[in-house]
């Protein structure tokens, strides 16, 4: 019963990351030169995560993305078991939320969907690869202290701003396998999808290695 009751926090934490961040973004859609929207943007989807940390976090650790489950799995803090779980609730609740996004706007164009930087994959791949290494690393750190616990939260709220606020430009920025597939499913387009669901996990898991081997050398 404990392990469902994880489980349906981590469903709920990405079914709202989807539904309100990626809804922000579809809704906004500035344009680059603009910048207003993107700082909307970003500043939604760090607020989900401040929002989820400070309600779901002591349930199941607020993870809503793939990538921080998968460095947590490399890190040994989180078993193969509950790492399949953790990743099927997680889809779950991203395919739910965008389900429900496109109930109420009624358009594809509008789910938040993420897209691949002037069609180069692998330019794509990096990008992702990037910042989701920074997003991941600094919740390893923010987490590595129980003292931290007041303003974990807002710390990785935070960094998940600063990605945003560099990748929406290019990719719409993804950093979660789960939220970039849960829009593509529902809209339909699922071309580049790769990238979005392979580039963040391989981020997550260098963040995991680097912040091992950091760690292991400050003791």
């Amino acid at each position: 019963m404990d392990k469902i009751r994880i489980y349906c926090a981590e469903f709920i934490g990405t079914f709202v990351l989807v539904l309100f961040a990626c809804g922000v973004a579809g809704q906004t859609c500035a344009p680059a030169n603009e910048g207003s929207g993107y700082l909307i943007t970003a500043l939604a989807f760090g607020l989900v995560i401040v929002a989820m940390a400070y309600s779901i976090g002591n349930i199941s650790g607020c993870h809503i993305n793939p990538a921080v489950s998968i460095a947590m799995l490399v890190n040994g803090k989180l078993s193969l078991k509950d790492f399949c779980g953790y990743l099927v609730a997680q889809f779950l609740g991203a395919i739910s939320g965008a389900a429900v996004l496109y109930a109420i706007v009624k358009d594809t164009a509008k789910l938040g969907a993420n897209a691949l930087y002037s069609g180069d994959a692998l330019l794509s791949f990096a990008i992702e690869v990037i910042l989701t290494f920074v997003f991941v690393i600094a919740i390893l750190g923010v987490t590595s202290k129980e003292s931290n616990g007041s303003v974990a939260g807002l710390a990785i709220g935070g960094a998940l701003v600063l990605v945003h606020l560099l990748g929406i430009s290019f990719t719409g920025t993804s950093v979660n396998p789960a939220r970039s597939f849960g829009p593509a499913l529902i809209a339909g387009d699922l071309s580049g999808i790769w990238v979005f669901l392979l580039a963040p996990m391989v981020g997550g898991i260098f963040a995991a290695l680097v912040y091992k081997f950091l760690e292991g050398k400050k003791q």
